[in-house]
Order: structure tokens, then sequence, then C-alpha cells
């Protein structure tokens, strides 16, 4: 069984930064892309940032230059930091591993993690 555990999350005032981690664990042959989705409420989950396993990464437009993702390969545990956070960053965000393999002769699923609250107020 895989696992998705993101932590990191908590409040922070505007302008503050945050750190979110998510580690994978279990049976796991090979991790591709990683990526961060968020949802806020009310609102549909959206996309925020994605690395793939040789590091090529990719970024909501709107988030450019305020966020960063990063992973380590070695640890199956991938990163967002957060700079300058607005209100607007407020929500839920989640870790995302599509076509995570378990085994050598698995085609791939997706997996999520159950998610981790950030809240961006004064």
């Amino acid at each position: 069984q895989v696992q998705l555990v993101e932590s990191g999350g908590g409040e922070v005032q505007p302008g503050g930064s945050l750190r979110l981690s998510c580690v994978a664990s279990g049976r796991i042959y090979r991790i591709y892309t990683m990526a961060w989705y968020r949802q806020a409420p009310g609102n549909q989950r959206e996309f925020v940032a994605s690395i793939t396993s040789t590091g090529d990464t990719n970024y909501a437009d709107s988030l450019k230059g305020r966020f960063t993702i990063s992973r380590n390969n070695a640890k199956n545990t991938m990163y967002l930091q957060m700079n300058s956070v607005k209100p607007e960053d407020t929500a839920v965000y989640y870790c995302n591993a599509p076509g995570l393999r378990r085994v050598i002769y698995d085609n791939g699923s997706d997996y999520w993690g159950q998610g981790t609250q950030v809240t961006v107020s004064s």
C-alpha cells in the first residue's frame, strides 16, 4: 500500500513563508512526476506546481516567483516553499503522484494525500 502524507501546513501572516512536505511511503518501484494542488472553500481543486523525477518544474502562472517546488528522490519526498503568501493562498494543499508504480510490472496509478491546511491571515 502506498501513502502520501503532507505536513507543514498551518497559519501564517500575509507576506510570510511556509514550507510544505509530502512523503511517499509503502511499496514503491518508481515515482515519476509529483505535484501540488490546492483547494479553497467553494472552489475546485487547482494545480499549483509539478516536478519530474529529473527536476523539471512547472508552475501555475499566478504563482511563479513566489512558490518553489523541489524533491528528494532518495527520500521519496517533495517540498513546496511558499514565500510572500497572500490571503488568497488559503486552501488545503494536496500532494499528487500520478502514474506511481508499486512494482516493475505495475501500469501505474494516481495517488493523492489527505491534504494539509494552509491559512494566511493577519
